[in-house]
């Protein structure tokens, strides 16, 4: 594949002690306080549509100091963290090796008490994705992709219980897809819900981290998203390349965790990306 090669330290025995360093944080900082949330746990940051919580930012702090610690010298971008002072973002462009970290993605829905959460991270190598993690505190189980050698899930033992692989491609009319629009500029945030129907099902499960494990896995055909925090999509992204998935900006273009605007539509192979697009975007 295209890029650079794998960071000889990001090997499939260091991708296996990520996630269990994820595995550990969730486990230390998430799932106690699932459903055990007291009011003042749970804050806005820009809205009410985009919550904190104290899980969000204990869990990152560990996993920020486990990664500094297997990876001296990197640099941690963390969702809080950033949130807190957007300039660490811009530091991606110029670091040799960098992680970005999500520690509660779907936070909404962990506040809410839904068990529908994970815990994201992704490799950055000289401004390119070489590997990610997205783990399921609640399932307990790891989907892990390092670039080039594929992607897998790992069980709490640290087991490749199972190979990922992307659904076969199908008319849109069959496809299932994942489609978060509520963000979208005008004019696709009117046009993309009413094009739904050309779709089999669409679904929105206000967390990126389960929709990439669903296309990833080939339980759902194609997703569709706006914003592009890299927290939110480089694991993900690879983990559904890795599993043989074809992915572009709206435009076309590659994505690259270095922007964060253009939008982002994954789909089984180049072609059925060219139909998802047609049949969400155009009029």
């Amino acid at each position: 594949m295209s890029g650079p090669a794998a960071h000889p330290r990001l090997d499939a025995r260091a991708a296996s002690d990520i996630a269990a360093l994820l595995r550990a944080a969730a486990r230390a900082e998430i799932l106690p306080r699932f459903r055990r949330l007291a009011p003042e746990a749970v804050r806005a940051k820009t809205g009410p549509l985009d919550l904190v919580t104290d899980a969000d930012e204990a869990a990152e702090r560990a996993i920020e100091a486990g990664l500094a610690a297997r990876f001296p010298g990197c640099l941690v971008v963390g969702e809080e963290a950033a949130a807190a002072d957007p300039g660490v973002l811009a530091r991606l462009r110029d670091a040799e090796l960098a992680f970005v970290v999500d520690p509660v993605d779907g936070t909404a829905n962990f506040a809410a008490g839904l068990p529908l959460f994970g815990c994201m991270a992704a490799a950055i190598l000289r401004g390119e994705v070489v590997a990610g993690w997205i783990h399921d505190p609640v399932g307990d189980d790891t989907a892990v992709a390092l670039r080039g050698e594929g992607a897998w899930v790992e069980d709490a033992e640290g087991r490749r219980v199972a190979d990922l692989r992307v659904a076969e491609p199908v008319p849109v009319g069959r496809m299932v897809a994942a489609v978060s629009w509520a963000y979208l500029p005008a004019p696709l945030r009117a046009r993309v819900p009413a094009n739904l129907p050309r779709l089999a099902a669409a679904v929105q499960y206000r967390c990126a981290a389960h929709d990439y494990r669903l296309a990833a896995g080939g339980h759902i055909h194609a997703f569709l998203y706006h914003r592009l925090m890299p927290w939110d999509h480089a694991a993900g992204w690879l983990l559904h390349r890795e599993a043989g998935g074809y992915a572009a900006r709206f435009d076309g273009s590659a994505y690259t965790p270095l922007e964060h605007t253009g939008g982002l539509i994954g789909a089984p192979d180049r072609a059925s990306w060219e139909a998802v697009r047609a049949a969400l975007l155009e009029a």
